[in-house]
């Protein structure tokens, strides 16, 4: 069993395969089994635009502002690296296996059957979850956009049920007291009391979701050719309005919003790898089109890259632009670049920009449907999924059960699910397949560098990566930075909000008392205190904190097994890179691959102990699967037991 579970595909049974017509499993070998080759390098260049330039841009990179002040566009460069490496794995692979499936696909030749599958039930949570949370962002732009035009919506058929609930719950909690309640929050409350219903249910659903899904899926049913005008058409529109928002917005940028640089210190600028690297992901989606390239093996790799240095150039210049525009404290909102140009006056901007994302996030949900359905055929041609999945269309050419599946499984749950906190669910899917793709490449064969294919340049990684340990290691016990001193202690700082809600009057004043010692803030009074904490600067707020001794350490801090459970990615990364150190040493490893596998775990590890507990939950119902299903229809098990 252990050894059948690890079994590889070879590269060369895997480009067989393809060669022979096996593309579908229900009618291998006919002339309706292959996909069209349709995409050259232009194409898959703007499609990776297209993947990446999306939901991130126009939503997640103002909650990352927030946090981290004008030094976000230092974490967009440092994401950037880490895609990079990542990028350059995946072009490895992809000069190697031009075939469809990405991450699975390589999985399978160099990790075995049973990380292939680990892998692909992974990417089909992040384009899954990712795609519902774009649908969702969508529908906002479009709502907002009729809205423009005078059309409006009942809003209990723009939202789902949860946040209507929830936010009725919460008016009816603050009775005559709704000062403090938030526009947002009463707009939800308006549709649970406007909306249809039997007694306590109410229908409540978000209908723009549901049907941009539907449609983009009909766009990726009917064909690969068209499906790359709609995406070019796009993306093209959307790039010329960012950069036109880029020129337009250095023109009102105060320089003095650009001080303090980082005002949340390190720790702050982390807070927003999240929505960072969620505005990254995409580029390895195009890898999944293999099939559909003219000439993969030189193409893939130049389109991958061609878009993350586009797209990072574009990230860098519009976080400085939303900085200096207005302050980054102003900078938690959904929208925040029509915020910023509504905030300085500029509202027909602000109307483009609207129409901008509505676009943009469209083009993303159809890269991503793209995507999904073909790593699903490609786990069903392997036997790991019914064959229905690998069966494609006569006419069309494209994976069809499998693209109408996907179709179902974005749309339903985006008309219901509050999907407030998927980013970080996404993030951790998609680090993870990068962490196991730049391992795959440690385990291929070297190979020769050969005309018109992509080679990863080899730098041996025997002195280098050893010694970043030792620098990494040798930092942290000699600066002893307060939360590696309490990860050894099995202490984690708890969240600010949870914190503050735990003080009584008699903390309040003690923790007063070393804000005026350390900062000198004598205007602080204990009416205005919980106010005060909450707006001040994070790493002043913590150091503050682990300054007052007085305030009991269970208020504070996560302990014992709870304070071990938190800090457990962070003893997986200490771990990790010690062992890749020591390979590295004995194996000679390439430098650029460690780099990304190291990178792309640590990113892991800023997700928190949460989102880690989700993912694994999501792991261990795919290995059920794989158990109960997947390893006994295996192609190549059977294979096996015939040989």
């Amino acid at each position: 069993m252990s050894k059948s579970i690890f079994r590889k595909k070879s590269v060369e049974k895997i480009l067989h395969d393809v060669e022979c017509g096996f593309s579908d499993s229900e009618h291998p070998g006919t002339a309706t089994s292959q996909l069209k080759k349709e995409l050259n390098v232009k194409d898959l260049t703007l499609m990776g635009i297209a993947a990446v330039v999306g939901a991130g841009i126009f939503s997640t990179i103002g909650e990352a502002s927030f946090h981290g002040g004008p030094a976000v566009s230092i974490l967009f460069v440092v994401t950037a690296i880490t895609c990079g490496f990542s990028a350059l794995c995946y072009a490895e692979f992809a000069s190697r296996i031009p075939v469809a499936g990405s991450a699975y696909t390589y999985a399978y030749a160099s990790f075995g059957e049973l990380i292939a599958w680990i892998i692909g039930w992974d990417l089909l949570m992040e384009y899954a979850i990712g795609n519902i949370a774009v649908a969702i962002s969508w529908s906002e732009y479009f709502v907002n956009l009729l809205e423009g035009f005078n059309i409006h919506m009942p809003k209990y058929l723009t939202m789902d049920y949860v946040s209507a609930l929830r936010a009725h719950e919460q008016v009816q909690a603050a009775g005559s007291q709704l000062a403090d309640i938030g526009d947002r929050v009463k707009i939800a409350a308006l549709a649970w009391n406007t909306a249809p219903g039997i007694g306590n249910f109410k229908l409540i659903a978000n209908l723009p979701a549901l049907g941009i899904v539907f449609v983009i899926t009909y766009l990726v049913y009917i064909g690969i050719r068209e499906t790359k005008k709609a995406t070019n058409a796009m993306v093209i529109l959307k790039i010329l309005i960012v950069i036109a928002v880029i020129v337009i917005g250095f023109f009102y940028v105060t320089p003095a919003n650009w001080h303090p640089f980082m005002p949340n210190g390190f720790s702050g600028v982390m807070k927003g790898v999240s929505g960072v690297f969620f505005a990254y992901i995409g580029f390895d989606a195009i890898s999944t089109t293999a099939e559909e390239c003219e000439k993969p093996q030189r193409d893939l790799p130049r389109g991958m890259i061609y878009s993350l240095i586009i797209c990072t150039v574009l990230y860098i210049l519009i976080a400085l632009v939303l900085t200096g525009m207005v302050s980054y404290k102003e900078l938690q909102v959904g929208d925040p670049l029509a915020f910023v140009f509504a905030k300085v006056g500029l509202h027909n901007i602000s109307y483009i920009i609207s129409i901008s994302a509505v676009i943009a996030t469209a083009s993303v949900l159809l890269i991503f449907q793209l995507g999904q359905p073909r790593i699903w055929m490609s786990m069903s041609r392997d036997g790991l999924l019914p064959k229905a999945f690998s069966r494609i269309h006569p006419k069309f050419h494209t994976p069809a059960f499998a693209t109408i599946v996907t179709g179902f499984v974005v749309a339903i749950p985006a008309l219901f699910m509050n999907l407030t906190e998927v980013t970080d669910l996404t993030s951790i899917g998609t680090l993870f397949a990068f962490v196991l793709v730049c391992g795959g490449v440690l385990l291929l064969p070297r190979e020769a560098a050969q005309a018109g294919k992509f080679h990863l340049p080899y730098v041996n990684g025997k002195i280098i990566i050893p010694l970043i340990t030792l620098i990494i290691l040798g930092a942290c016990i000699y600066f002893k930075p307060a939360p590696q001193v309490e990860m050894m202690q099995f202490k984690k700082l708890k969240d600010r909000s949870a914190i503050i809600e735990s003080l009584d009057a008699r903390d309040n004043a003690t923790l007063l008392t070393s804000f005026n010692t350390l900062y000198g803030d004598q205007h602080i009074t204990p009416a205005n205190a919980t106010k005060y904490f909450k707006d001040i600067e994070e790493d002043k707020f913590d150091t503050a904190l682990r300054a007052t001794t007085n305030i009991t350490d269970a208020k504070k801090y996560y302990l014992g097994l709870d304070g071990f459970l938190y800090n457990f990615p962070n003893y997986l990364f200490f771990i990790l890179i010690i062992i890749i150190s020591i390979y590295s040493f004995i194996k000679n490893f390439s430098l650029i691959p460690v780099l990304g596998l190291m990178s792309c775990f640590y990113l892991m590890t800023e997700l928190g102990y949460t989102n880690w507990l989700r993912f694994l939950i999501w792991l261990v119902i795919g290995l059920v699967i794989y158990f109960t299903y997947s390893y006994k229809n295996s192609v190549l098990g059977r294979e096996a037991k015939t040989a």
